[in-house]
């Protein structure tokens, strides 16, 4: 058989006549002869001269092709092993010339092609294609300071996947190359494979192979006075950017090796001038931010001013209008200035999700202090922390109690005083604090100004044209940002806000029931909270754009939404954000070719906001190569409160723009040649579990501060990929000497003082944790997580109902069920809980809302209170 990956071609344009009897030696080819009836430069010639360039052989095929102007071309292709590129040279100087060539070839040994690079894949399948430069014959080089360089490149592309060494794939097979050692033979598959010739070709055309052996195969000539580097791509679903990309990034690379053949890979520059300035902007919008920096009370004053009369803010049977929501708003902020808030004050809120709520955060920045939100839920050490750390004025809320903080409730707030409020405060100065999951194991907090809040808004609206059309669901806690968003890019585009309450929030058919009535346009939700929505019937809603955030989303999950909502009528978008750069940083609209084809894609940039990647060194890497997400731009926080270390270590100043600043996110990814963003996970212990950002290292650190436990160690799982509902967090401790071995007072403990979400489903006590030879975590070989054993249990009131809803129970959470079992403690969640509740009502067992299993987490429990005495 023949085989295109082993031959080359070289063809060369005939001024003298052709002398076919130098071709004796046995096993050469004949002299094929072809008159083309038209001329060298006519389509139809240069269609031959490609048919007998790419004609395949297993010796030498030497044509002659003779057109009607007079010219013509000596066309000559071999198979490497019969003839190398000297050969080949040799011949074709023999058949113009008098003297008689030996055949003369290389051992063509073949190599295995490894899969194509993620760096280098595109979306969509493409022919085979060839990247070519032309370099000074002064960085000609030798093959093995090629082999070097091409080695340094493979690897700084892809650090985990050559860690040290690279395969290169060469004529004679293929070898492990290591910087600074010789190569070895190998095995292995190879990525890229490495042709250097040092013949001169001069004018003539030189193919060096007629069908790459590898995804990427290089070759280097000489022609005339300069050097060809040519990189022939296979077939597939290989980026043509990329190919030419990694061409530019070898030459560059092979410059700083013939200038320090000792250069270490770490220290090697991928990127020139040029293209870290293409890079840079690959990271930026295509369209510049438009915004005028304010105060978002202002911006709002703004708004209201325009339509006094249209309501913004729906919660169940309460509406107020813009005015009444300005004049509500302006009763709280005298009441603060009354109680002695002034500017710049930080004030807590912690408020149930509701039209106060709103009123509330509105009124704290009209009175110029900033607002520090907290759930009502958090365990009361957490709140005690946050308004301890915030150093807050006074909180906001309804709690009965809030130890260590003057607490007053917006009734108390509003009857304090009337007098109008004025505020020196700017579009600088802070507007918020949100507290995030931190790795030293107490939360920390963001600082956010007005005018970033400003910038996000501006940065979307003209795109996803909202105003004052629209009517926005308030879903999300204070606490999360989303609700930074979900509050300020309605109020300050003219919308109407409705508020979700929390168990509405947690019960997919009363969510669904909400967005009918209420006519929602608007819906942001996670990916976890829209699958429970995905769980109902929703054909009727009349939402015209979904917006993701909070965790990474599986866009094939989104293909029964689309079924009842083209992307004609409903536009989907899927946003990458962080807390410390202002909730969104990306944006990318999902159609359904995208959720067909599981795209991770995240987007650009949105207008204003500058996204890197760079290794660990803070090089920026080029796009296909993964590393850590920088952002900067118009969304980057004021830092830390209170914490000036962290934040100049997280915040530091822009690589590109002198005077801006980014944020080290923490977060992996990798730049594609259109300037979308792949999100590739976190590079530390951060997570998201149902939406909720993570810091695994916290809940280590609770756990460490229980004088029972000597050790710890905390894992997510997601027993199905597909399923946001399996995620779970468990615990593995080792308790102090004399502890007994049971671990419900560790958990017990923790509860105190986490927030729910981070509670871990199960805590696991081992002799030791299992470890790496480096001495790290060994995650792998931690054992499955024990699970409560069910014990033999007497009949319940209502045993038949009772057993039924063990089943289901047990079905769903995929462990056994016991009468005494809490739902809780055996990994149960909202999202479980729902399923649970669809399952009864297929089943035809009593319903059971939401509410009802947080207040009854025991099947026992639930029996009693689902007992028509109860």
């Amino acid at each position: 058989m023949l085989s295109a990956a082993r031959c080359h071609a070289l063809r060369v344009r005939l001024a003298e006549a052709v002398r076919p009897e130098v071709l004796t030696a046995p096993g050469w080819s004949r002299l094929w002869v072809e008159d083309v009836p038209a001329g060298s430069a006519e389509p139809v010639a240069h269609r031959l001269r490609e048919a007998e360039m790419n004609r395949a052989t297993n010796r030498l095929r030497c044509t002659l092709l003779r057109y009607r102007d007079g010219l013509a071309d000596l066309v000559l292709v071999a198979d490497r092993g019969f003839l190398d590129a000297a050969g080949l040279r040799a011949v074709a100087a023999a058949l113009t010339g008098s003297a008689p060539v030996e055949p003369a070839g290389t051992d063509v040994v073949p190599v295995a092609a490894a899969a194509v690079p993620d760096w280098a894949r595109a979306a969509d399948a493409v022919d085979a294609g060839v990247a070519e430069l032309v370099l000074p014959l002064s960085e000609a080089g030798t093959a093995e300071s090629w082999r070097t360089a091409l080695a340094v490149t493979l690897m700084r592309y892809d650090p985990e996947g050559s860690p040290g060494w690279a395969v290169i794939g060469t004529g004679s097979g293929a070898v492990r190359v290591s910087p600074g050692a010789a190569a070895e033979p190998t095995g292995d598959p190879a990525v890229a494979g490495l042709l250097v010739s040092d013949v001169d070709f001069r004018t003539d055309e030189y193919r060096p192979c007629l069908a790459p052996p590898l995804p990427l195969t290089f070759s280097l000539w000489r022609k005339g006075g300069t050097v060809r580097l040519r990189c022939d791509h296979q077939a597939g679903r290989i980026s043509r950017a990329q190919v030419g990309q990694f061409t530019r990034h070898l030459a560059h690379v092979h410059r700083q090796v013939l200038a320090n053949p000792d250069v270490a890979p770490e220290a090697v520059e991928l990127l020139d001038a040029a293209e870290r300035e293409r890079v840079a902007a690959l990271g930026r919008s295509d369209r510049e931010l438009t915004t005028t920096p304010a105060r978002i009370d202002a911006a709002f004053r703004a708004v209201a001013a325009r339509t006094p009369e249209r309501v913004a803010l729906t919660d169940g049977e309460v509406s107020l209008t813009y005015r009444e929501l300005d004049d509500r708003s302006d009763a709280v902020a005298a009441g603060l200035r009354a109680l002695g808030v002034s500017d710049g004050d930080r004030v807590g809120v912690c408020l149930e999700r509701t039209a106060e709520l709103v009123v509330t955060l509105l009124g704290v920045l009209k009175a110029g202090a900033v607002y520090v939100p907290a759930d009502p839920a958090y365990p009361a050490e957490r709140l005690a922390y946050t308004a301890q750390d915030a150093g807050l004025r006074l909180v906001l809320t309804r709690l009965p109690e809030l130890p260590g903080v003057t607490a007053v409730t917006p009734d108390d707030v509003i009857a304090a005083g009337t007098d109008p409020v004025t505020s020196a405060v700017s579009a600088d100065d802070p507007a918020y604090v949100i507290y995030t999951s931190g790795s030293t194991g107490r939360p920390k907090g963001v600082v956010v100004p007005h005018r970033n809040v400003i910038a996000l808004v501006d940065a979307t609206r003209e795109e996803y044209g909202l105003g004052s059309s629209d009517v926005w669901t308030l879903f999300h806690s204070s606490a999360f940002d989303f609700s930074v968003w979900e509050i300020w890019g309605c109020l300050l585009t003219g919308g109407r806000l409705v508020v979700v309450p929390y168990f509405v929030s947690r019960e997919p058919e009363k969510f669904r029931d909400l967005l009918a009535a209420e006519r929602v346009t608007v819906l942001s939700q996670t990916p976890s909270a829209f699958a429970q929505l995905l769980e109902v019937p929703h054909d009727d809603l009349v939402v015209r754009l979904v917006v993701f955030g909070g965790e990474p989303l599986d866009q094939r999950a989104l293909l029964p939404w689309f079924d009842a909502h083209p992307e004609s009528r409903c536009r989907v978008v899927n946003m990458f954000g962080i807390t410390e750069t202002t909730v969104h940083v990306t944006h990318q609209t999902v159609t359904r070719r995208h959720a067909l084809a599981g795209s991770r894609s995240v987007g650009p940039a949105l207008p204003g906001w500058t996204l890197y990647v760079v290794d660990p060194s803070g090089r920026l890497l080029p796009p296909g190569v993964p590393g850590e997400i920088w952002v900067g731009g118009a969304g980057v926080s004021a830092g830390y409160l209170g914490r000036d270390d962290l934040t100049a270590q997280r915040f530091t100043e822009d690589p590109v723009r002198p005077g801006g600043r980014v944020y080290h996110s923490g977060d992996l990814g990798r730049l594609r040649p259109d300037g979308t963003l792949e999100h590739l996970g976190r590079i530390d212990s951060q997570v998201k579990v149902r939406g909720f950002r993570i810091e695994l290292d916290e809940i280590r650190a609770v756990l460490l501060e229980d004088p029972d436990v000597r050790t710890a160690a905390v894992v997510v799982r997601r027993d199905d990929p597909a399923d946001a509902a399996t995620a779970r967090i468990d615990a593995y401790v080792v308790l102090a000497p004399g502890v007994p071995g049971a671990t419900s007072g560790v958990r017990k403990r923790a509860a105190e003082i986490l927030p729910d979400y981070m509670v871990p489903t199960s805590v696991t006590a081992l002799d030791s944790l299992p470890l790496t030879t480096n001495g790290k975590l060994d995650a792998a070989k931690l054992p499955a997580p024990e699970t409560p054993a069910i014990p033999v249990e007497a009949p319940a009131d209502g045993d038949d109902l009772a057993s039924r809803m063990r089943e289901v129970w047990g079905s769903v959470l995929g462990v056994p069920v016991g009468l005494d079992d809490d739902f809780f403690e055996l990994g149960g969640n909202s999202l479980f809980a729902v399923r649970i509740g669809a399952r009864m009502r297929e089943g035809g067992l009593p319903p059971l809302q939401l509410r009802e299993l947080y207040r009854h987490p025991t099947i026992r429990s639930v029996v009693s209170a689902l007992s028509p005495t109860s």
